[in-house]
């Protein structure tokens, strides 16, 4: 019986061959690598994946299509809202099988048993940017993450500063991640077609990311462009005053004119005002 897409929960089915083909090149998933899925949908782009990879995690909250997927033998299936999934217990998870697998040499053993969590997925459009930020607190598990996205979302994760897209989300995503926008994808490759374009997004953590609090970070970039439209003294700079920071930060721009660089450097010295006080 065909699958009737549900509103609720943002689906719309990628059906173009052409498109599928091309995302799973981008990917290059490759045998024995730990992937995880989320929102497989009808396995448009699942099956392709553990062809390649021989078995696949996946993560899905429709129950109907959950029941589908367990057919499949080398699929595992965590029915979930994925905001609720704990991607550092499938990477311990993962970790364990890797460990327990036999290999030829001590060597090889160690170099399995290091595998991090690469992330795919079709992710709903309008729970993308939760999910983004839910990921982000499971980081330093994840290899790499490849999603399809609205397009205007992608355009802001990857956007450079002094451009209309340069936004909080570019700079809470790009201090942690190097991010590209690899696929243009028309809403005729998806069934029912959206009324948005979309593509794909490759994120890729950093290697070796600065040493900052991201809830001060949160916090300073949401002040900072609450009010995009007016000079930073109005909004950042009141909220410099209040924190008592003793060092210098231009706030005669606005918060699109400032790099993500600046505002990591903002975080990390007020770090040390709090730390000098203390």
């Amino acid at each position: 019986m065909k699958h009737i897409a549900r509103k609720r929960f943002g689906q719309h089915f990628l059906t173009d061959t052409a498109i599928i083909d091309g995302i799973v090149e981008a990917i290059h998933p490759l045998p024995g690598q730990w992937m995880v899925e989320i929102g497989p949908g009808l396995a448009a782009l699942t099956q392709p994946l553990v062809e390649r990879l021989g078995q696949l995690t996946v993560i899905e909250l429709d129950r109907d299509l959950a029941v589908r997927l367990r057919e499949h033998p080398h699929l595992t299936v965590i029915e979930s809202d994925v905001l609720k999934v704990d991607f550092k217990a499938l990477h311990s998870a993962a970790d364990a099988v890797l460990k327990s697998t036999t290999v030829d040499s001590p060597h090889e053993q160690t170099t399995l048993a290091a595998s991090k969590l690469r992330v795919v997925g079709n992710l709903p459009y309008n729970i993308s940017t939760p999910i983004l930020f839910h990921l982000l607190d499971h980081v330093g598990v994840i290899e790499d993450q490849h999603f399809m996205l609205q397009k205007e979302v992608i355009d802001r994760m990857v956007a450079l500063p002094c451009t209309p897209d340069y936004s909080r989300l570019s700079v809470m995503l790009q201090w942690r991640y190097a991010m590209e926008n690899i696929l243009f994808v028309p809403p005729s490759s998806f069934d029912p077609p959206p009324r948005v374009d979309s593509a794909i997004v490759r994120m890729r953590p950093l290697a070796a990311p600065p040493d900052l609090d991201v809830k001060t970070l949160s916090i300073l970039v949401q002040v900072a462009f609450s009010q995009r439209r007016k000079i930073l003294r109005n909004t950042l700079g009141r909220w410099l005053d209040d924190q008592a920071f003793s060092g210098h930060f231009d706030v005669q721009r606005r918060a699109e004119e400032v790099p993500v660089a600046e505002y990591v450097q903002l975080v990390q010295s007020l770090g040390m005002d709090h730390n000098r006080s203390a």
